[in-house]
């Protein structure tokens, strides 16, 4: 069966940024979903803040998803708190969650986290990013070299504010001489959850073959395996035992 992507943008800056409009025509959510659908392995869908009920994250919408791919940038506090209940459960259910550059401080990865997120940032023209792989021959990091180069990228710098992950599977290392962990996975509950740094809106990250390749690769790996899929059956199971007074 395919894999259930649903990409998830604001949809804000494309429309009010010129270099973003520009690069993005049809949205940073488009850019990121458009390679995913080249594959027969995916079905992929997009939504943004304001363009269906509850930003996109019906209950319909998230129970048909395996995995979701989330960016936010400017309109992180306004997302409602019914959709990061939601988002939450599915991923303790089981539900992979892809979380992208400046969506390091969504509600939903702050939930998940339990941290607050934060980490140093500079946006400059020439700022250079090293992306290098720490744990080659992981699945997420597939077909990449030991290294790739962003011409222009936004800094993060340590110390980023999240709990140790389970992985670390790249770090950057910029033209200010800053480094940064910029691919992580953790564990919570069944799902999978995945932070990739990349992303700035003004520059051509998602453009990029190497950047892609990560995505699509953490979707693969992120996706619920058949025991996790089962976890809302066994969630019932205990329900049900509960109410019988079992």
């Amino acid at each position: 069966m395919p894999i259930r992507v649903l990409v998830w943008n604001e949809g804000r800056d494309e429309r009010n940024i010129p270099e973003a409009r520009v690069l993005y025509p049809n949205g940073l959510h488009e850019a990121i979903a458009a390679p995913l659908r080249k594959s027969v392995d995916f079905t992929v869908a997009t939504a943004t803040f304001e363009s269906q009920p509850d930003h996109g994250c019906t209950a319909e919408v998230l129970d048909a998803t395996d995995v979701v791919i989330w960016w936010g940038h400017k309109l992180q506090r306004e997302v409602a708190d019914v959709v990061v209940d939601r988002l939450q459960q599915r991923v303790l259910d089981g539900m992979g969650l892809i979380v992208l550059h400046s969506a390091h401080f969504s509600r939903i990865f702050k939930r998940l986290m339990g941290t607050s997120c934060s980490l140093k940032w500079r946006v400059t023209e020439n700022e250079r990013e090293i992306l290098w792989v720490t744990r080659p021959g992981h699945p997420i990091v597939a077909g990449i070299d030991d290294h790739f180069i962003l011409d222009h990228e936004e800094m993060y710098g340590e110390f980023f504010d999240v709990p140790e992950p389970v992985e670390t599977l790249m770090i950057s290392s910029f033209s200010g001489g800053e480094v940064f962990r910029s691919l992580c996975t953790w564990q919570r509950g069944m799902g999978k959850v995945v932070y990739f740094r990349p992303g700035h809106e003004t520059f051509a990250s998602y453009h990029d073959a190497n950047v892609l390749r990560v995505i699509e690769n953490a979707v693969r790996w992120a996706a619920p395996t058949v025991d996790s899929k089962r976890a809302n059956f066994g969630k019932k199971t205990k329900d049900w035992l509960d109410a019988a007074g079992s």
